[in-house]
């Protein structure tokens, strides 16, 4: 959304409106807790038109009312949901090979730059104004029950003949599937869940880590989906008592290439299916779009550029490990250089990366891969995951022998990955030599640009900050009186579905290793000894991290608390 005190300076420079005017507006918009520019609309200040040509003006671009502006699906849907609302972008058409976009806030070129790449030609950039986005994005949610209830419509009740009906059935089938595919893709769902039970079969989407129930079938076409995805992944069609894996990759109607990692499992009612949805392209990820900022940033891309030790990224499943190691992977990737990664699975395709995936079948495992990496004269190697002692102490050697090492573990914050090494039966000396940097991380939603809103903290909160020591002395360093401070929070709408939140981005946790740190290994000093050290050297923990992004207006307090606690 753009700022409101650049709004302020648009409409007064442009003589839209006099300084006592927009005074007068600021103060009533603060009063009733919505954006300026909502503001301005709501109370017949300007009209919405006026207020797009004055904002249209300031940056040299036209001004379209989305309201009215026919759009082209075709363009529209190729811009992902969760892209569009996060960055409040839309494309409409396309004219003379070039594709239209309009934004709310085009002071961000970065995403622009993106969406060159992402349909290969050059954009042209009209402004918008929130409600033309908000009213713009409801084409994402189109009823996937109504077009569910659609596409049983199309066996016709006069069809008789056997064969016509066995074909119909089949073709609505796969048509089913492609609906449950697509409407997944649209919406930034990372898993598809398809659940049978006594009477129902419920289709559920996870959407920024949260899981909602999307769809209802019956018995008879969950089990003729199921038939269908397991062609698709090709899994044994005969076999329902048995765990299956396999994968398949289908082209949404965005024209967006998608992996999908299928988990089916038998359970009481029938079988049950989880697909894993990876963008076979790879995205463009930065350090800064996954939320990596400040002094943390800084440490990072200063830290990577040793050409030996470990980088370590820890934190739980889903929490976005993989993610920064890709973003750090596209900084280090040139073409003086050779990059190698060993991954289960390969989410995103990088170019100039060589990239093997683990199969268990022929005893290609982490350990395995990471022994014929090593002999394939790489600078840069990424391992997917540290899982045993085994992939563990080849991946320390390797990095002591001149390698960068890339990996992840699981573990609760960046000082607690040092002792599981150690529990992993890596030498002390060995893990205080080749760790270099170690990231924990989690990802909190993001607040809903449209919906967004400000309100003074409550006691409740204020109550969660003052409790605790360490948080209090952190308001203090950065200098935040709680005083009628205002905090931010989504108030729901349908772009969000009434979440409040749309998209997600990580808070972090930066521990660099110093001869402090190392000596503190060697001396077999468990988790808490070691975060003592690395806060009197001015790391800050992902709460914190967290509590500063709240400030910021980025997400809730109640968000932060949920996933860093």
């Amino acid at each position: 959304m753009l700022d409101d005190a650049l709004l302020q300076k648009i409409l007064i420079e442009k003589a839209y409106l006099s300084q006592e005017d927009m005074l007068q507006s600021a103060q009533l918009a603060t009063q009733d807790d919505v954006p300026l520019q909502q503001s301005l609309i709501n109370n017949n200040v300007l009209t919405k038109a006026l207020l797009g040509q004055a904002v249209g003006e300031y940056f040299g671009y036209q001004y379209v009312d989305l309201q009215k502006q026919k759009v082209d699906d075709d363009i529209f849907f190729q811009i992902p949901e969760s892209m569009a609302v996060s960055q409040q972008i839309v494309a409409f058409g396309k004219a003379n090979g070039t594709v239209q976009v309009a934004i709310v806030d085009p002071t961000k070129t970065e995403i622009i730059d993106v969406l060159e790449k992402r349909f290969d030609t050059s954009i042209q950039v009209f402004i918008t104004l929130v409600q033309d986005i908000a009213y713009a994005l409801k084409r994402y949610k189109k009823d996937i029950k109504a077009a569910y209830e659609s596409l049983l419509d199309t066996i016709s009740d006069d069809t008789t003949e056997d064969i016509e009906a066995d074909d119909a059935v089949e073709g609505l089938t796969a048509h089913v599937a492609n609906l449950i595919l697509n409407n997944a893709e649209r919406n930034g769902t990372s898993d598809i869940h398809i659940e049978p039970y006594e009477r129902k079969s419920l289709v559920r989407f996870r959407v920024d880590g949260v899981l909602s129930d999307r769809l209802e079938m019956d018995l008879d076409m969950h089990s003729r989906v199921m038939t269908r995805i397991k062609v698709l992944s090709r899994m044994r069609t005969d076999e329902h008592r048995a765990a299956q894996d396999g994968k398949f990759r289908f082209v949404s109607d965005a024209g967006e290439a998608i992996d999908v990692r299928v988990s089916v499992v038998p359970t009481k009612y029938g079988e049950n299916v989880v697909m894993r949805l990876l963008s076979s392209h790879g995205r463009q990820f930065t350090l800064t779009n996954l939320g990596l900022v400040g002094h943390d940033l800084e440490k990072v891309k200063e830290n990577i550029k040793n050409p030996h030790g470990m980088i370590l990224v820890t934190g739980p499943t889903g929490s976005g490990k993989t993610t920064t190691l890709y973003a750090v992977m596209k900084l280090l990737n040139k073409r003086d250089v050779n990059i190698a990664t060993i991954e289960d699975p390969i989410e995103y395709d990088i170019s100039g990366v060589t990239q093997i995936q683990v199969n268990t079948k022929t005893n290609l495992t982490f350990a395995q891969g990471l022994r014929s990496i090593v002999r394939q004269d790489p600078d840069i190697i990424m391992v997917g995951e540290i899982r045993d002692e085994e992939t563990a102490g080849i991946g320390v050697n390797s990095a002591l022998t001149g390698h960068l090492v890339l990996s992840t573990l699981h573990t609760n914050d960046a000082p607690t990955s040092l002792p599981r090494l150690l529990d992993m039966q890596v030498e002390p000396f060995l893990v205080a030599s080749t760790v270099n940097i170690i990231i924990a991380q989690r990802l909190v939603r993001v607040i809903c640009a449209s919906c967004k809103a400000s309100h003074v903290i409550t006691d409740q909160e204020k109550k969660i900050l003052q409790d605790n020591g360490e948080r209090e002395a952190f308001l203090s360093r950065i200098g935040v009186s709680l005083d009628n401070l205002r905090l931010y929070k989504g108030n729901g709408c349908k772009v969000c579905g009434d979440t409040g939140y749309a998209g997600r981005i990580g808070i972090f946790e930066v521990m660099i290793m110093d001869e402090q740190m190392r000596q503190l290994v060697v001396n077999h000093s468990d988790s808490d000894s070691i975060k003592a050290a690395a806060r009197q050297k001015g790391m800050t923990t992902m709460l914190e991290d967290g509590i500063r992004k709240v400030l910021d207006g980025v997400t809730t307090l109640e968000e932060v608390l949920r996933v860093a606690m």
